[in-house]
């Protein structure tokens, strides 16, 4: 099988170029409002259930403790350059440091390469975490998505079976990675056909659901365990096929009431709802642009460089995500996932306009030993939003132990 993904560097300046900042939001804007109810299920597959997981939380909880699972998304890529892909030894430090320091509970392995995502599930659940493990190809036949995905799972149901706390999420939204729901040969080509209108939303929402169909059944196939898929917010998704509701999540609202009107409609399916990923750039203002956050780099210079106006600032990053972080706590949520640990081909530079990490959602920030390459020995530091984040999992940490300390005897 052949692994393929396209790099961070090829998208962004491939996205840029087409204007995908005008892609804010669903991509299916006039069928989205559908997409949070049982009512939602729609499309030839839409009868097809496979039985959902019993408790698939997988524990029990107290009433009004927040979230069960506190974490952080962590990439196994290749990388842009032959030192800034996945590494093992790299892996295993991060993980103590996401464990030790971070106080996360929980570890989102994404990304292509059955090896690599396996390697660092294993690693995390060393450290006792839980793992979600979910396999992202793009621009391959979807066969190829599909044998990828199932190799994956079955390597989860191992580790499960071996007493390992594992999520599977099938994939992670589809419509512009998964060929043939919105024509074009890559995802570039998919959102610049959207922004043309050059694609029928109808008949990509029936596809989409196909697909989605699938990839549920190829999972439940070799997994036993919970079952989920990283939908984009908004989307339409027949939740039925799963056992927990799981949205990518990345709006922005100055009264944080806004935040649980948006997420409430996600609970009308009565199961747990994960936010499977969340955050901001590192720079001012950069909350309201939401998941086009990047969009402040010009990639058509022959280096890229951020935009004129564009100010580097960690303390946005560190107050949005304490802010949504404690909504997700407030309302019960089971997970919240942060995009993401690190984001090397985006290196942080002294110089403002070189200072790629200003559009990286990551909590750290990538320090490169060279100006324009990285050696070897590239590392990370923690930014603000770091400390802000580990500060808000050790606290909730601690309240959990007293919560548990405190439940009578017959609930634990």
């Amino acid at each position: 099988m052949r692994i393929e993904a396209m790099t961070r560097g090829s998208f962004l300046a491939g996205a840029a170029a087409v204007g995908a900042g005008a892609l804010v939001g669903t991509a299916l804007t006039g069928e989205a409002a559908a997409a949070t109810g049982p009512e939602a299920s729609t499309g030839p597959d839409a009868g097809t259930r496979t039985p959902a997981t019993p408790n698939p939380a997988g524990e029990q909880r107290t009433p009004g403790r927040g979230l069960v699972r506190r974490g952080v998304m962590y990439e196994c890529e290749d990388g842009e350059t032959p030192h800034t892909g996945w590494k093992r030894t790299r892996m295993r430090s991060d993980m103590r440091s996401i464990r030790r320091e971070l106080h996360a509970n929980s570890v989102a392995a994404f990304g292509t390469g059955v090896e690599r995502l396996t390697a660092t599930a294993t690693e995390a659940a060393e450290h006792g975490m839980h793992v979600w493990l979910q396999p992202r190809m793009a621009d391959v036949p979807e066969r190829e998505i599909l044998d990828h995905l199932a190799e994956t799972g079955r390597q989860a149901e191992r580790l499960r079976r071996q007493g390992a706390r594992v999520y599977l999420s099938v994939g992670c939204e589809f419509i512009l990675f998964v060929p043939g729901i919105v024509p074009g040969a890559n995802a570039v080509e998919r959102i610049e056909n959207m922004l043309k209108g050059n694609w029928n939303p109808e008949a990509a929402q029936r596809k989409l659901t196909r697909f989605i169909g699938l990839a549920a059944k190829t999972g439940r196939r070799v997994f036993r365990g919970p079952l989920t898929y990283g939908s984009a917010h908004g989307d339409k998704v027949d939740w039925d096929l799963f056992d927990i509701v799981s949205v990518n999540y990345y709006e922005s609202f100055a009264d944080p009431r806004g935040h649980v009107k948006e997420l409430a409609p996600y609970r009308k399916w009565g199961k747990p709802v994960a936010i499977t990923e969340c955050g901001t750039c590192t720079f001012k203002g950069a909350p309201d642009a939401g998941g086009m956050g990047w969009d402040v780099v010009d990639y058509s210079k022959p280096k890229p460089e951020v935009r004129m106006g564009v100010r580097r600032s960690e303390h946005t990053q560190a107050q949005y995500l304490g802010e949504v972080l404690n909504v997700f706590e407030q309302m019960n949520l089971h997970a919240a996932m942060v995009y993401q640990f690190v984001t090397s081909d985006a290196p942080h530079r002294r110089e403002r306009r070189y200072d790629l990490d200003i559009a990286s959602y990551s909590l750290t920030k990538a320090i490169w030993k060279a100006a324009d390459s990285p050696t070897a020995r590239w590392h990370w530091e923690p930014k603000e939003s770091f400390h802000a984040v580990a500060r808000h999992f050790a606290h909730a940490e601690r309240r959990d132990r007293q919560g548990l300390s405190e439940a009578p005897r017959r609930d634990r």
